[in-house]
């Protein structure tokens, strides 16, 4: 059997999947990913997931009997160990040998880990998969103090949770703000805010200068900044890499992710690869990127569905994101590097508003909380390279998508 093979069974995997399907597609597909579940979303599992004690099978895309209907074939559990460029094969970690005409890579990324001391660092808990919710969501009931190590989206989310359920959190950060890479100093602001009002023990500027494990199966932290905590339960979301191993193995070219065109083709023409682990060239970017988002994933991946089905795609789509912290909905779309101005639609302390971010007199990103409105009319504002004036963006009474018209 040859067809499109998949490595991969997150957002990219899936919905390349799918829109084969709908494309018309008719050859073998198969789809192999190490994790044993059938795919699965993954935002939800730092968000309502713990929160809301969902069964695991609300968050699958599809249920078995979508695979079979669709003629996928399913490999899970195993993982794929090399790729054969020359005579078109993927080897996997049983042993199985899978031919193909086109191949898919959509590995994502690897979880950081923290630095610890070797006998503790498989009681430090991250946040990636659905055996490390359950493993999480295990010992959660019983925890009442908890450290979370990283002030980025998942760290965030995770706090945000445990704060809910009455946990007593404290979370460290390296950097002198929460999430830095992504949002404003403004937005950083207002969320650290936030996070101390519902309790969060937020620490800037500080992580784990040494962890150990007592007695009675807690833990001692020394901070870098000379504190102790103690706490039953450490989580850490302190980023991801790449994960180019197989493709690096494979000979394809990769630097910061698997490099690849507009079309989502690597080094290798009849290799595609989508999500995470890609890097390639964005038109609202002045060097090549590599984006961490669903939105990017998903798109990626149609693009490499209707090129295999004989379509004329490039990827260009807008990114953007969003996170889901306490009863605040963050969306962020475009790309916010090298902007120097921020105009504010909006009071912060309503906890709605909207900041424009512009490079000169142009926008490349729009930062909303609790303003989905405004952050679906400034997807298509920077899709059209529509920039509203510093006036207008300001100007409530002024709707977005009429801008759209002049």
């Amino acid at each position: 059997m040859t067809g499109v093979v998949i490595i991969g069974g997150g957002h990219a995997g899936f919905q390349c999947i799918d829109s084969l399907r709908k494309g018309g597609y008719t050859g073998p597909i198969t789809l192999i990913d190490a994790d044993p579940h059938l795919p699965y979303q993954r935002p939800p599992l730092s968000k309502g997931y713990l929160l809301e004690g969902a069964a695991p099978d609300t968050l699958l895309f599809r249920t078995a009997t979508y695979y079979s209907e669709q003629s996928v074939e399913l490999h899970l559990g195993v993982a794929a160990t090399a790729i054969d460029r020359d005579n078109r094969s993927v080897t996997l970690s049983n042993g199985v040998r899978l031919s193909y005409d086109q191949l898919v890579l959509a590995p994502g990324a690897s979880i950081r880990p923290l630095k610890v001391p070797d006998e503790i660092a498989g009681q430090v808990h991250y946040i990636k998969t659905l055996g490390d919710i359950d493993r999480i969501s295990a010992q959660l009931s019983n925890a009442q103090d908890l450290v979370v190590v990283g002030g980025g989206f998942i760290g965030l989310e995770f706090a945000a949770t445990a704060c809910k359920l009455g946990k007593k959190v404290s979370v460290l950060v390296r950097g002198t703000g929460l999430m830095n890479q992504n949002v404003t100093p403004e937005l950083s602001q207002f969320m650290l805010e936030q996070h101390r009002a519902h309790g969060a023990d937020i620490q800037l500027n500080t992580s784990i200068e040494t962890v150990s494990r007592l007695d009675d199966g807690s833990f001692e932290i020394l901070t870098t900044d000379g504190r102790t905590l103690s706490c039953d339960m450490l989580v850490a979301g302190i980023g991801v890499t790449p994960d180019t191993r197989l493709a690096e193995a494979a000979g394809l070219e990769c630097d910061d992710g698997i490099i690849v065109d507009a079309q989502c083709r690597t080094s290798d023409p009849v290799i595609y690869a989508a999500g995470d682990a890609v890097s390639f060239a964005h038109p609202l970017a002045d060097r090549p990127i590599r984006i961490e988002s669903v939105q990017n994933a998903v798109d990626q991946a149609k693009v490499i569905a209707a090129t295999i089905c004989g379509e004329q795609a490039e990827y260009d789509s807008v990114p953007w994101f969003w996170s889901d912290q306490y009863e605040f909905k963050l969306q962020m779309a475009g790309l916010h590097a090298g902007y120097d101005r921020v105009v504010q639609r909006g009071a912060t302390e309503s906890g709605k508003f909207t900041l424009f971010l512009y490079r000169g007199d142009k926008l490349i990103a729009v930062h909303t909380v609790n303003k989905p409105a405004d952050h679906m009319a400034a997807r298509k504002l920077l899709a059209a390279g529509v920039s509203p004036s510093f006036a207008e963006a300001a100007d409530e009474s002024l709707k977005l998508n009429g801008l759209l018209k002049r």
